[in-house]
């Protein structure tokens, strides 16, 4: 299939503590983006003000921030989510995933096998003559998964 392993639970874990930092730390759970790339990058020195942005377009593209006009919205409760004393997100959370991979991720964390899961899917590509993401939101579906937000991502950024 070509696509690399899908990310880790510490690497979304890690995502999302990250996202919910800036947001601790203003005691909000909106503000504007260049508040958020300033408490990344100057604030807590974890990333340069590029890689707060690309951040930014990750947390976006994961559904855990919503972005309008300037501004961004965590998604999730921010005060939910622990901040480690010392913790320091690793880069590796600055790579976006793909459809495939967030909808693979999904049906592991649900108990279906990896292997399994993947084989089918291509096995639906095969016969469907779709895409991998294509095949994966259908093979979700089929196994009771709701995956509708991970789907209308996926087409917003086409």
């Amino acid at each position: 299939m070509g696509l690399g392993p899908s990310r880790p639970l510490e690497v979304t874990m890690s995502l999302r503590t990250a996202v919910a930092a800036p947001f601790r730390q203003q005691g909000t759970t909106a503000m504007g983006e260049s508040e958020f790339v300033v408490a990344l990058s100057l604030d807590r020195d974890w990333f340069t003000p590029d890689q707060a942005k690309r951040l930014l377009d990750v947390a976006a593209g994961e559904g855990l921030v919503a972005r309008d006009a300037g501004e961004v919205e965590v998604e999730f409760d921010p005060d939910g989510v622990a901040v480690p004393e010392g913790f320091v997100p690793d880069e590796s959370i600055l790579q976006q995933r793909s459809t495939f991979e967030r909808i693979l991720d999904s049906l592991v964390e649900t108990g279906t096998e990896k292997q399994t899961a993947v084989a089918e899917i291509n096995s639906l590509q095969a016969d469907l003559g779709v895409t991998v993401e294509a095949a994966a939101v259908v093979y979700a579906k089929r196994e009771g998964l709701d995956v509708g937000d991970t789907a209308e991502r996926a087409l917003g950024e086409l």
